[in-house]
């Protein structure tokens, strides 16, 4: 399997030491995409990892992944020029350069569990129960549903040839990724009308995303709220250097 950490855009993120690259940001002496590379090396079905973003930036990485990728000046872009680089029958995983908890256990957990079914696109998602277990009082956007409260991952699992055909499609998912409202208006009415009811599954989000993008596409609950945690605020730099110290 290849890896893809997207390190270009610095959208959503209100930290005060941001002028950088929010990827290099230091957690305890330690670049913050660093952690999530050590995660992915750890990992033996992982043969390739590549970082994407602006290249003069990362080069101090150069050392630490097989290539890095020069991005653009969206999320689409990078994503679309970093694919460039592999096959289009290979699985990529992609992750956000903004999780430094993630940990291979998490990973691994994930990447089994989305593999035992036949999709073109695996998305992580925890349960709220899990998350407050294990970072109480850390706010996070959750969704309610019929099987639960959930949050989303910063990973996703695809098929190259899968990015390729429907990414552009993808771009207004990827620009309300945290605000479940203009998501739902996407899917349409009837999905709008079932979430207002309490009565919408995840299996009817799994097929309505499918039937809008022509593939299959497989939700998958993690029990690892590492994956949904990400650093964009100052409480959530907080949170990192108190777990990672």
């Amino acid at each position: 399997m290849k890896a893809l950490i997207l390190a270009g855009s610095q959208e959503d993120c209100n930290l005060s030491n941001s002028c950088c690259n929010k990827a290099l940001i230091k957690i305890c002496g330690k670049e913050m995409i660093k952690y999530i590379i050590d995660a992915m090396k750890a990992l033996e079905f992982i043969d390739t990892i590549a970082v994407v973003g602006p290249k003069e930036e990362l080069l101090p990485l150069e050392n630490h992944v097989d290539i890095i990728v020069n991005g653009g000046p969206s999320m689409i872009d990078n994503i679309l020029k970093g694919v460039e680089i592999f096959h289009d029958d290979d699985l990529v995983l992609i992750s956000t350069s903004d999780i430094p908890m993630i940990t291979p256990e998490a990973i691994r957990d994930f990447v089994e569990k989305s593999l035992k079914s036949d999709a073109e696109f695996y998305y992580p998602i925890v349960r709220k129960e899990a998350n407050e277990k294990k970072y109480p009082k850390v706010k996070r956007t959750y969704v309610k549903i019929k099987d639960g409260t959930f949050t989303g991952g910063n990973l996703v699992i695809v098929k190259v040839s899968t990015v390729k055909k429907c990414i552009k499609q993808a771009e207004n998912f990827m620009v309300y990724r945290k605000k479940p409202w203009k998501l739902a208006q996407i899917l349409g009415i009837g999905t709008v009308f079932k979430f207002l009811m309490g009565t919408l599954t995840i299996g009817q989000l799994e097929k309505r995303v499918s039937d809008l993008f022509s593939i299959k596409a497989q939700a998958v609950i993690s029990d690892y709220p590492e994956i949904g945690t990400d650093v964009d605020k100052e409480s959530d730099l907080e949170l990192a250097e108190r777990v990672l110290s």
